[in-house]
């Protein structure tokens, strides 16, 4: 029962940690709304977060970190990422850009409309890993106290 608990609270504090890391792309975004030349930024959060737990899932199971024993196998997390229409990814392989809905004069590729929906869309859902870790340690809290 801990031990579940425990993994679910670090799935919620990896998702936590995402979510202030894509709040902060898509404010550097906004403010760069008029920077020429700006490319925006993204991440392809689902992806980001395979990542972040897949290991620790993979060496929970076996106690042994997965690798591949031959090139041909297909990697942990089932490959590479399929790109959304409107991603590419970076050439630091790092991040994703964010493509133009339109050309720009000044090659500055932030969509506000888009920002912004992506900003609201966001806050909300980290809103709900913070009510998801307060509940998860309210619960433990009241089974400590036996109420």
């Amino acid at each position: 029962m801990f031990d579940r608990l425990t993994q679910h609270i670090d799935f919620q504090g990896q998702a936590l940690s995402l979510r202030a890391e894509r709040q902060r792309l898509i404010a550097s975004n906004i403010a760069n709304a008029d920077t020429p030349g700006y490319a925006a930024q993204e991440m392809d959060f689902a992806q980001a977060l395979r990542s972040a737990t897949a290991p620790a899932a993979s060496e929970r199971l076996s106690g042994l970190p997965m690798g591949a024993s031959a090139p041909g196998h297909i990697p942990v997390g089932g490959g590479a990422a399929l790109g959304r229409s409107t991603l590419a990814l970076a050439g630091d392989g790092r991040g994703l850009y964010a493509r133009p809905a339109q050309d720009n004069l000044d090659r500055n590729s932030v969509d506000m409309d888009r920002e912004r929906a992506a900003f609201a869309d966001n806050s909300v859902k980290f809103e709900a890993a913070l009510r998801f870790i307060n509940g998860s340690v309210r619960t433990m809290l009241d089974a400590i106290r036996g109420q």
